[in-house]
């Protein structure tokens, strides 16, 4: 790979990262770096200095917000339908295996974020974080990017949003209720299912799901508004009625503002991934997937609706968002008498 060249092991000079050290840099380059510790082994963390960190989505794109945050390219959550995987071979590496274990880092986030919000032609919109990949991924828990990256946002007073599987979220909770008092500030917890054996196989590299909504609980009750997004709902593995319902009914109990689904979506890179994946794990569901999608990379819409529609319903039941008198309001919801069997939604 082009920048092996570059390698650097965890005990050269320059300090990590941590505790405000300088991070060691070639001009104009990169420094490939690995660490010897048993959550960074057998991981690369490629070292830039990236010229710009607020960027613009693309007009085309259906996100409802303009601008992004990532500090980080690649992640070490291994999500194996991670829809990100494919902005990895722009970097000459695989969408696979190197896109979990190859970081890009931008050590310098913090200083452009800085200086792009100060730039005359800024017009202090909204701005999202954790869009592509997760910027509360393990490798921040070294580098540390983030705290400097919302000091700047919260010294500018421009609003923000942050989507994460992430529990080092809570680290920097002073920093988020700093800044939600000169802005608008909010979070999102992205939990596509409770149950605990698929989790383990299909976002190994991520805290559970379970500690996830503690995570939601405790930003709602420290006063940022965090939703859990069900993201994604995986077809034929967990789709069911009871565990859609199960993943609201705890989104509840964590005091979710909101709660919504988005179907699993297999572009390519992530398609191929996730396709061996499957071949490995769930091999009677190779051709059901590929009736499912075809050669696209969506469910079918009357699929997407009744996911959407089914969870919306659920939220309703449980009273998702309901009673909240400020951004500090958190009660935990009862559950509700059992519901009258429901028709299937898994297409098994």
């Amino acid at each position: 790979m082009r920048w092996d060249h570059l390698r650097l092991s965890g005990d050269d000079g320059g300090g990590d990262g941590a505790g405000g050290a300088a991070l060691p840099l070639i001009e104009r380059g990169a420094v490939a770096r690995t660490f010897d510790t048993p959550e960074f082994r057998g991981m690369t963390f490629y070292e830039v200095r990236a010229r710009s960190v607020i960027n613009a989505v693309p007009k085309a794109s259906r996100m409802p917000f303009r601008w992004t945050i990532n500090p980080y390219r690649g992640c070490t959550h291994a999500c194996v339908y991670c829809f990100a995987r494919k902005t990895h071979e722009y970097l000459e590496m695989d969408a696979g295996a190197d896109f979990d274990s190859r970081i890009v880092v931008k050590v310098n986030a913090a200083e452009r974020v800085r200086a792009e919000l100060a730039a005359p032609r800024w017009r202090g919109e909204h701005i999202a974080m954790g869009t592509n990949v997760d910027c509360y991924q393990r490798a921040e828990g070294r580098y540390r990017l983030m705290p400097g990256i919302i000091a700047a946002l919260r010294d500018a007073a421009n609003p923000f949003s942050i989507l994460t599987k992430g529990s080092l979220i809570l680290r920097d909770l002073p920093l988020l209720q700093e800044a939600a008092e000169r802005a608008p500030v909010s979070a999102a917890m992205s939990v596509g299912s409770v149950d605990a054996g698929l989790w383990r196989l299909v976002e190994p590299g991520t805290p559970s799901p379970r500690k996830r909504l503690e995570v939601c609980a405790r930003l709602n009750e420290a006063g940022i508004g965090c939703s859990v997004l069900m993201g994604p709902v995986i077809p034929y593995l967990s789709d069911s009625p009871a565990q859609l319902e199960a993943a609201v009914r705890q989104a509840a109990e964590a005091g979710a503002t909101s709660v919504s689904a988005i179907t699993l979506h297999l572009r390519p890179g992530a398609r191929e991934w996730f396709t061996a994946w499957l071949r490995e794990h769930h091999p009677q569901l190779v051709v059901p997937y590929a009736r499912l999608y075809g050669a696209g990379a969506y469910a079918p819409q009357e699929y997407q609706r009744r996911i959407s529609a089914r969870v919306r319903e659920l939220a309703d039941r449980y009273g998702v968002g309901a009673g909240r008198r400020g951004p500090s309001a958190h009660r935990r919801v009862p559950a509700p008498p059992a519901p009258p069997a429901a028709e299937q939604l898994s297409l098994l």
